[in-house]
């Protein structure tokens, strides 16, 4: 059974008020509230454990080094990757992308193209500018039907004979659009393209099978999913890695380094993990999975989803002057918004007076913005632990901050 008020319980940020109210947290989408089980993991790696990874014979390093490693297996498992020479550890899905952008990218050629769509995050497209000044490579990208879906039909066009990598966002961290990944990767394995998918905003929400997605390269961060900050996941599948070269030198990553011979490198995945990793960020991890597989991913959805349904409807039958953007079918669980052609920040701040934190901005997705004529959002996200008393607080505070806003 699930028990969102048990589950509250076990997240000490949850009990804070803010102005006198009880505080709700609708920021998600942006960063999860963390467990107590991840805190108390997080504490006893540095008070037990902190000693630095795989550098070490002495016992401190050696248990650091069988928490990380543990780590990098329940990542493994938790995902079905084939092997855990395929999960490389970074400091997030930023990191992730630019990671497979830098070593990937540059067995590119001048002319070669990169596909996007416009829903996709900065970390998801900057990279492949930098690229494109770099190597000269055509970045295109493809533009969504009016619900925020992407334009299948577009995007398969934009492929050529040219056409070397397919990125795109599994999840839209603004509009909640999911997309059809399998058949996108299928469509860019067919043109000879590998598929990297940022699955930042899914993995919180859904459960993610490598084998099933059959994608190339899939990149998450763990603070979106109850887990520590500064840490994640580019998973990438071995016969690519194995190609691609180191994208940072340093500690760990190599096999010999000789002034006088040419530097030898490790082997997967330790060949992109230079220097000293966030090794009690790696191991807490850990925790936030198992946390995630105790209460059930199912479960998560299902409740998420109700929660969306009841927001959504509420809104639209109370709010006045809201405008949603992103109206997918099967979209996740969240909402962007305006309150008539009233600044999101205003909305923002009024809501925040009222204790209801979420996010107001272009969330890191301006030609998104551009695209629906707009310069930024207000943006509530659900996870887990969030309630209908705090959706029924959520929309009250709509209702009074439309009216303080007028129309």
């Amino acid at each position: 059974m699930f028990d969102v008020k048990a589950l509250r319980m076990e997240f000490p940020a949850l009990e804070r008020t803010l102005y006198g109210r009880p505080m709700v947290y609708l920021d998600n989408t942006a960063t999860s509230q963390t467990p107590r089980c991840v805190i108390d993991a997080v504490e006893s790696g540095y008070v037990s454990a902190k000693a630095n990874v795989h550098r070490g014979v002495h016992t401190l390093s050696q248990e650091a080094t069988a928490l990380q490693e543990a780590a990098r297996e329940r990542v493994r498992v938790y995902i079905n990757a084939a092997s855990a020479s395929e999960v490389i550890f970074t400091r997030g899905t930023t990191e992730a992308i630019n990671l497979v952008a830098s070593s990937y990218g540059s067995l590119l050629e001048s002319g070669d193209e990169v596909v996007i769509t416009v829903m996709e995050h900065h970390a998801d497209i900057v990279p492949w500018q930098l690229l494109a000044m770099r190597r000269g490579i055509v970045v295109k990208a493809a533009p969504l039907l009016p619900d925020g879906r992407l334009d299948l039909e577009a995007w398969k066009a934009l492929f050529t004979d040219r056409t070397r990598v397919a990125a795109f966002c599994h999840v839209s961290n603004v509009l909640g659009t999911v997309n059809p990944v399998r058949e996108m990767v299928d469509w860019a394995h067919s043109h000879g393209a590998v598929a990297v998918v940022d699955g930042a905003q899914a993995v919180p929400h859904a459960r993610v099978d490598m084998q099933e997605l059959g994608v190339d390269f899939y990149a998450f961060s763990a603070h979106k999913m109850y887990g520590p900050t500064g840490t994640g996941v580019l998973y990438g599948r071995e016969s690519l890695l194995e190609k691609m070269p180191p994208w940072q030198g340093g500690g760990e990553m190599i096999a010999h380094v000789s002034l006088t011979e040419p530097t030898t490198f490790a082997d997967l995945p330790y060949k992109f993990e230079a220097g000293t990793p966030d090794f009690v960020g790696i191991g807490a991890f850990s925790s936030a999975i198992d946390f995630i597989e105790r209460v059930g991913m199912e479960n998560i959805a299902a409740h998420e989803h109700e929660l969306l349904e009841y927001t959504t409807a509420r809104m639209l039958a109370e709010v006045p002057g809201i405008r949603l953007f992103g109206t997918a079918p099967g979209k996740d669980a969240v909402i962007s918004f305006l309150i008539g052609r009233h600044h999101h920040y205003d909305t923002g701040m009024l809501l925040d007076k009222l204790g209801v934190e979420v996010r107001t901005g272009h969330h890191c997705a301006q030609p998104l913005m551009k695209a629906l004529g707009i310069e930024g959002t207000v943006r509530a996200g659900f996870a887990a632990y969030n309630t209908r008393d705090e959706a029924d607080a959520f929309v009250a505070a709509l209702v009074r901050t439309a009216a303080i806003l007028g129309q």
